[in-house]
């Protein structure tokens, strides 16, 4: 089978699941209003804060107001569109190998990871953090005096695909340690949580924190530096944005087949 037959055959798949997955969430609708009512109060908090902070301060690391609302927006639309599709992968780092059910998607007619994925796409939550952002980015573009021009915006959409890209390749990695731990939870919590750095400007950080975001864990390049692109017209760290997000989707999916075939190997 071609490649191009095999992913046309995948987004068919992903068109019809996700179709399934919109009719489950109107049939739920109150599930999505408590997890919509949750991520509003974080996203609050966290806006919240800022604001109490440039309450004391005009400029935070180069950046002003609007420019660190613009990117806590931005973070908030490749955190999203990752959660929309593959927040099955915390089940796999919690129970589905302990458990053994991790069998069952070894013997269905797809790979195994979009097999775990396609049990349920479009989680509510996702959609309301992209919605969120959207609107976030939107009053910050709206208020800031030099904002980014046509060109950027038109890109946007794309540097937050490779953000979200990097986002689930990540998870992707980290829930496959559970392969070899069996349980692999605390750690995918603990690297994703150190995702939450990205909405701000890294250089509040120390300099070894700065390194882990963006060259061991590269959060940095989820947000702040498409933003610092959008905003600044820096390219520096941009140019590295394909190479990251090509090496991260890469190794993650090796650790991934890896993992499954030492799962075979098991028998487990």
């Amino acid at each position: 089978m071609s490649a191009l037959t095999t992913l046309a055959r995948y987004s068919r798949l992903t068109w019809q699941l996700s179709g399934v997955s919109l009719r489950r969430l109107t049939e739920y609708r109150m599930d999505f209003l408590i997890g919509a009512g949750g991520l509003l109060l974080r996203v609050g908090c966290q806006l919240a804060v800022i604001g109490m902070v440039f309450a004391q301060v005009p400029v935070i690391a180069g950046w002003n107001y609007h420019q660190v609302l613009f990117l806590v927006g931005f973070s908030q639309l490749p955190r999203g569109l990752d959660r929309m599709f593959t927040d099955q992968l915390w089940l796999v780092a919690q129970r589905l190998i302990q458990s053994g059910e991790f069998y069952r998607y070894m013997i269905r007619p797809v790979h195994p990871l979009y097999a775990v994925l396609s049990e349920r796409f479009l989680y509510p939550d996702g959609f309301g953090e992209v919605v969120t952002g959207i609107g976030i980015i939107a009053y910050a573009v709206y208020a800031m005096d030099d904002g980014p021009g046509l060109a950027g915006l038109l890109l946007l959409p794309v540097l937050a695909l490779c953000g979200a890209l990097i986002l689930a390749s990540i998870k992707t990695a980290f829930a496959a340690l559970a392969f070899w731990t069996t349980n692999s939870f605390p750690a995918l919590c603990s690297a994703y949580q150190l995702g939450d750095f990205s909405g701000y400007p890294v250089g509040l950080y120390h300099p070894s924190l700065r390194w882990l975001l963006t060259w061991l864990l590269p959060y940095a390049f989820t947000a702040y530096v498409p933003v610092s692109y959008l905003l600044f017209g820096e390219t520096e760290l941009l140019l590295w944005l394909p190479v990251v997000t090509v090496a991260v989707a890469t190794l993650a999916l090796l650790v991934w087949n890896r993992g499954v075939d030492r799962y075979e190997m098991t028998g487990s």
